[in-house]
């Protein structure tokens, strides 16, 4: 059964930014067809989940909300459900003999090829020329890499996105044209590795200054790294472009060599450490990932974290208890028990709770460059929250200076 030339179609993302990316490419290839945004389940035609699976917890949601949809689908025949990601990577055509009313199956590795998905399913029409996109908003997310060639004893990603491939320069900075003349006035580079980035003879820290000379770009930024991708090329970049923000999050994972080394991270501590020290020499404010309770940590490993969260004095720490994932090396160790996990995250999570908090007190007395937000509220390059007193249009740069801190937001002089 063919739908009707203009349906509706609403997403559900779970996940990271790359995720929201994805969604928005696979709704460009719908869009062409005649579809456009609603975020109402009720009138909708289509139905695309585009799915996690990072965490259990992640993919549980997105299967549990595929099965609830098999009632909206029964109210009104024709209507579409298609699964993406990396969820419906990871669990094939399993899941279309468990739910036998989902209607496409599209993994993280067929992205590149939805469109061809679509067109084979026989539900959808002929692609013309491109519909109607939603405002990418202040900041527009662009992907320029896929994959990762890391093989992380913990981690799902690379067997359900695949090893990396980037994207062809000129396609990126076609993209950021695209988003800068819908209105953004951010950029936000997404990748598994995103600093491993490389398209011939240009290099990540190519990509940054040339992404950046967009008519209409007022600040880069990217995620995720990884730390032994960050090249003296890349800091000379960031020295010279006030434009790529001061602000990267760098997900250490734990502070014990050991560990890293048995999770197969390809760094180590002193690595870690070097790198940091060399971003912020460069200005950089650091957020961080830890996970506690790996099955191989010990006492003095989750010491040896305390010690770098000590040293380093992350902006913010997102703090994990380890969670096997099906599938990887990990999976197949012992586990430490679960007390043991709740106390060394509660630890953990006492430890860090502060660091924000510290983080904006030392910017009182600072200059900052803020890129407005709402009239009033924006963040600086560095990824801080300020409130100025004055109004100012949404999407202006407003350099002030900070007279006060509260909690997780600075409040400008203006």
């Amino acid at each position: 059964m063919l739908l009707k030339q203009m349906n509706k179609v609403f997403i559900q993302t779970y996940g990271c930014q790359m995720n929201v990316a994805d969604s928005d490419e696979m709704f460009a290839h719908l869009a062409a067809r005649g579809a456009v945004l609603t975020d109402k389940l009720d009138e909708a035609d289509t139905v695309l989940i585009n799915t996690c699976t990072v965490r259990d917890h992640a993919e549980h949601r997105a299967v549990s909300f595929l099965g609830r949809l098999a009632a909206w689908k029964k109210e009104k025949p024709g209507r579409v459900i298609i699964f993406a990601g990396c969820a419906a990577q990871r669990l094939g055509s399993a899941l279309q003999k468990k739910y036998p009313f989902l209607d496409i199956l599209s993994g993280a590795k067929n992205i590149e090829h939805f469109s061809d998905t679509l067109d084979k399913s026989g539900l959808f029409g002929t692609p013309s020329a491109a519909g109607a996109l939603p405002a990418p908003g202040l900041t527009g997310y662009v992907t320029i890499m896929r994959g990762c060639n890391f093989a992380c004893t913990y981690c799902i990603v690379p067997s359900v996105r695949g090893p990396i491939k980037c994207l062809p320069v000129q396609d990126i900075l076609q993209e950021v044209a695209r988003k800068t003349a819908a209105g953004a006035k951010e950029i936000m580079l997404l990748g598994q590795t995103v600093n491993a980035y490389e398209d011939g003879a240009v290099s990540f820290a190519d990509l940054l200054n040339r992404v950046s000379e967009v008519p209409g770009v007022e600040r880069v930024r990217f995620t995720s790294p990884h730390p032994i991708y960050f090249t003296p090329a890349f800091l000379n970049a960031v020295k010279a472009n006030p434009k790529i923000a001061r602000h990267v999050h760098l997900p250490v994972q734990s502070g014990s060599t050991k560990v890293l080394q048995e999770m197969k991270r390809g760094y180590t501590r002193e690595l870690f450490l070097e790198k940091i020290r060399a971003l912020k020499a460069c200005g950089f404010n650091i957020s961080t990932d830890i996970i506690v309770g790996f099955p191989t940590e010990t006492e003095d490993d989750f010491h040896q974290t305390l010690t770098l969260v000590d040293e380093v004095q992350f902006f913010i720490a997102y703090c994990y208890k380890y969670s096997p994932r099906q599938g990887t090396p990990a999976a197949q160790m012992k586990l430490l028990p679960e007390n043991v996990l709740e106390e060394r995250l509660d630890i953990l999570l006492n430890k860090v709770r502060g660091l924000s908090d510290a983080a904006y007190q030392k910017q009182v007395g600072s200059v900052q460059e803020v890129l407005m937000e709402t009239e009033d509220k924006g963040r600086s390059s560095e990824n801080f929250w300020v409130k100025t007193k004055q109004k100012h249009p949404v999407g202006s740069l407003v350099r002030t200076t900070i007279e006060r801190a509260d909690g997780t937001l600075l409040f400008a002089r203006d």
